[in-house]
């Protein structure tokens, strides 16, 4: 399949690009999450326009999760948001990888919702690692680009958290 590389669709996926980039740059919680939902909002046109509704449908569960994660951290909203996903796949999914990008919120929510410190970041990663594979499927250039950065921006912050943590004393 050959990619028009200035179609609609990728010229979105490229604005997704760079409000994720953006989003991972902001230091302030509240402005991170507040460019993570732009991102969202950029990715669901951009897989709207691909045709894939799983990518669609995760991507709007992660805008919700991105705006609830504002204002809760409540193990029933992650709970609440991880079936929402799950039921989003049960009626989307024809194929297997179409559980790809479902699978990679219900990892993020988790991991928003429930974890902290490097554990977060390598479920995060674990996410993007499955953004990565569904998007070289989708045939999104700005998406995989994105998640490719994201990963690489993870192991830098999981590398020099790890760096930085306090030895475990000796016994």
């Amino acid at each position: 399949m050959a990619i028009d590389w200035f179609s609609p669709a990728q010229c979105v996926g490229y604005a997704a690009f760079v409000l994720g980039v953006a989003s991972f740059a902001q230091k302030d919680d509240r402005r991170f999450k507040l460019f993570m939902a732009a991102e969202c909002l950029a990715y669901i046109i951009h897989f709207t326009l691909l045709g894939r509704p799983t990518a669609v449908a995760s991507s709007t569960m992660s805008l919700l999760r991105s705006v609830l994660a504002l204002y809760t951290r409540s193990k029933w909203v992650a709970f609440f948001v991880v079936m929402a996903n799950l039921g989003l796949g049960w009626h989307f999914a024809t194929r297997p990888s179409d559980w790809l990008p479902l699978g990679a919120s219900c990892i993020g929510t988790l991991a928003l919702f429930l974890m902290e410190g490097v554990r977060m970041r390598f479920a995060m990663l674990c996410g993007t690692v499955l953004w990565i594979v569904n998007n070289v499927i989708a045939g999104s250039v700005g998406g995989t680009a994105l998640e490719l950065v994201i990963a690489c921006v993870n192991l830098v912050t999981i590398r020099r958290m790890l760096r930085e943590a306090p030895a475990a004393p000796q016994a």
